[in-house]
């Protein structure tokens, strides 16, 4: 799906319907196993009036590095260093720290945090409520009520070299019926309301009640839950103001949205559907040709026996097919792999032609649903407007835009939309950064596909790499419903591939300089892995490639000496007025609680410096930068 062509098709309200599957001309690509001649593909070039970026095979990255390199001084960074570690921070920093982490570790109080907070509310008053929480929660975790207010804490980081990932982190605060209901209207079409049962959906791809409330299960991520059309302006709104704020408090400041904040989800479940679909009848084709054993880039379909198996299957007519196959000059090279295939799903004037799907028993391409109304059409058209607005203050503002992976219904469309966002903005530079979720058992074939796509067409690749966020819910989801659960079987095999998906994206960024990589983790382990791949690898943290990622308020035993070591070293930054971000206060108790328990490595060291600065007289300690 063209993101240019796609977003200008929002303002074509004249055109007719289209009703098959089209490819736009005027993408350029090459293809990996493409077997022309050189001075062919130089022809090809001058007549195409385009750039065609020669792809090196996947399994060759790590045999293309260069056999001399300028030898690099190893970097080491002691995270034992308490001094360095906590040197940005006042004494009466460190035993809030102290006091929030503690409290974190009472199981009472933190099931119960947010009935606390209300009774304190009602017996200090509003003013002393407030003052109390910014003495401690509210003040350990989030910098400050508005865009100005948080500027003296940004401006204190970056002075000992952490920037800020801003998140205004203001939710709803919703009871779990209100939650089911707005799902429920929001993600089940007109249709389906009409005709339950009626449409060939698949069930993971459906809202269902008991699911309703997204956020049962998940603590460590923001839900929005969709009220109207007005409502998603309002939060784009806030996504602009915290774009701007990013860009005017810092000089490379990034900034985090969701896609489920700006328009109806029903259109994310649908897409990602439509997707999953299409490439489940990739893996058929795949496996027709005997090709199924192989890894997601190794299986090349060979283009005569697919055309006749298309054929067959009566998915088109066969001069349909054929074109299908030449309008980009795909299958030069006589084969069709994955992400060729993923081409076909192009743009069209109206979006609901987008959302047809292959029938492998009658053998035609049908619509997802029946009937989409006009106000769906729509509220679909204003979601990609409203990315692609953002997309264009992020540019102007200078700041890059990270966009937050969701639940495995939504994601195949979220990531979609935002792969086609970096196909137009990041051009020049790294703009737009897609969110890997490596609790995915799929997460190595989606990080290796995207980057072998930006590696053809010449574009940066940016990625934030999590360990994810919702595998309780989607664990609950999947065995309720009935669908393979997509999470890995346990930490072990997270963290697994979790490295195996970093080292994939460093070794690319050894090979061509263009990835880029937002390592997003708390976990020492995570980050000591990367510095030595890093070392390794021979890649200097000046260059600016390989980011690291933590919460404000957390593990910053981690993210200072990172940065006055000199790597880029960013904090999310959470930011709203007290009453309004309680819900993700609440969030941050329950995720300290688990840690807190599970190690007493933070509070260890923050008694170790308090210690420290004692003995050493500074009992009044004030940061000097």
């Amino acid at each position: 799906m063209s993101y240019t062509k796609f977003v200008a098709s929002l303002v074509s309200a004249n055109s007719g319907s289209i009703r098959k599957l089209r490819i736009s001309p005027a993408r350029c690509r090459s293809t990996v196993a493409s077997t022309k001649t050189r001075e062919e593909k130089e022809q090809q070039q001058q007549t195409n009036g385009c750039t065609v970026v020669e792809a090196a095979p996947v399994e060759l990255i790590s045999q293309c590095r260069k056999a001399t390199k300028a030898p690099l001084s190893k970097t080491h960074i002691d995270f034992e260093n308490t001094q360095e570690a906590y040197k940005s921070k006042g004494n009466i920093e460190l035993l809030r720290s102290l006091l929030v982490f503690k409290l974190c570790t009472f199981d009472i109080l933190v099931d119960k945090n947010k009935e606390l907070m209300d009774l304190s509310r009602k017996l200090l008053g509003q003013w002393m409520f407030e003052k109390l929480m910014k003495m401690t929660f509210y003040g350990q975790f989030v910098a400050g009520e508005d865009h100005n207010s948080i500027k003296p804490l940004i401006r204190k980081n970056e002075a000992f070299g952490v920037g800020a990932v801003l998140d205004y982190s203001v939710e709803e605060d919703l009871t779990q019926e209100e939650a089911e209901k707005k799902e429920m209207d929001s993600c089940v079409s007109e249709a389906e309301k009409e005709s339950p049962g009626a449409d060939h959906r698949e069930k993971k791809y459906k809202a269902h009640r008991q699911f309703g409330d997204r956020r049962g299960g998940v603590i460590s991520a923001r839900t929005y839950f969709y009220a109207d059309e007005a409502k998603c302006d309002m939060q784009m709104e806030t996504f602009i103001n915290c774009i701007k704020a990013s860009g005017g408090a810092s000089n490379d400041g990034f900034s985090a949205i969701k896609m489920t904040a700006l328009g109806r989800p029903q259109f994310l479940l649908q897409f990602s559907e439509v997707l999953v679909k299409w490439r489940r009848f990739f893996n058929f084709l795949s496996a027709q040709q005997g090709k199924s054993q192989m890894t997601v880039l190794e299986q090349k379909l060979e283009l005569e026996q697919l055309k006749e198996s298309l054929t067959e299957l009566g998915v088109g007519a066969k001069d349909d097919i054929e074109n299908w196959f030449t309008g980009e000059k795909l299958g030069l090279s006589g084969t069709i792999d994955l992400l060729d295939w993923n081409s076909l799903i192009n743009d069209t004037t109206k979006i609901s032609n987008l959302l047809m799907v292959p029938n492998l028993q009658t053998g035609h391409l049908e619509p997802l649903l029946n009937i989409f109304t006009e106000e769906e059409e729509r509220q679909m058209k204003r979601m990609l407007q409203r990315v692609d607005i953002l997309a264009k203050h992020a540019v102007e503002n200078g700041v890059r835009l990270m966009v937050d992976a969701e639940q495995t219904y939504f994601q195949p469309a979220i990531s979609r939309l935002t792969l086609e966002m970096q196909r137009k903005f990041n051009r020049e530079k790294p703009v737009i950064f897609n969110t890997y979720q490596c609790y995915l058992k799929e997460a190595y074939d989606n990080v290796t596909l995207d980057v072998e796509l930006s590696r053809r067409e010449g574009w940066y690749f940016g990625a934030k790499l999590v360990r994810g966020a919702y595998m309780y819910q989607e664990r609950a989801r999947a065995k309720e419903i009935g669908y393979e659960d997509p999470i890995n079987p346990d930490y072990e095999a997270t963290n697994r591939m979790y490295h195996k998906c970093l080292e994939y994206v460093l070794e690319e960024i050894e090979h061509s300089r263009k990835a880029n990589v937002m390592v997003a983790t708390h976990n020492e382990d995570t980050v000591k892995f990367t510095l030595d791949k890093m070392n390794e690898m021979g890649l200097s943290p000046t260059e600016n490639k390989v980011y690291f990622g933590q919460l404000l308020g957390m593990c910053d035993q981690i993210s200072f000496p990172l940065g006055q070591a000199g790597f880029p070293v960013y904090k999310y930054v959470p930011y709203g007025p007290v009453n309004e971000v309680i819900p993700y206060l609440s969030r941050r108790a329950q995720e300290n609680r688990g840690i807190m328990k599970g190690s007493q490595r933070e509070r260890s060291l923050l008694w170790k410096e308090l210690r420290r600065r004692l003995l050493a007289g500074q009992i009044i300690y004030k940061p000097v930068y």
